[in-house]
């Protein structure tokens, strides 16, 4: 079972309050980029649509430093062109 088809009472279930920030910090990033993606590409995932642009192709991991500590995102990869959320940087290196 992938974060974001985690449910409310599993999250709920984790005993540290850091734990469960950082869950659904993941799992709302994680549904902002996939309703990125499905406007992107005019479609949803295993959608049929006249209008789609393009197919995904996939996730590539990306960790983003927060005050909750590290979130471990999904980004989704598109077969023709790119997709990168506005909230992540670029190319950034740990240090």
């Amino acid at each position: 079972m992938t974060k974001t088809n985690m449910d409310l009472s599993e999250l709920l279930a984790k005993h540290d309050q850091g734990d469960f920030l950082r869950s659904i910090a993941e799992a709302v990033l994680q549904l902002i980029m996939e309703a990125d993606v499905e406007g992107l590409i005019g479609a949803g995932r295993h959608e049929r649509s006249g209008e789609r642009t393009t197919w995904r192709n996939g996730y590539r991991d990306r960790a983003l430093d927060t005050r909750l500590g590290t979130l471990n995102l999904r980004v989704p990869k598109l077969r023709q062109g790119s997709y990168f959320p506005g909230f992540l940087e670029a190319r950034k290196t740990s240090e």
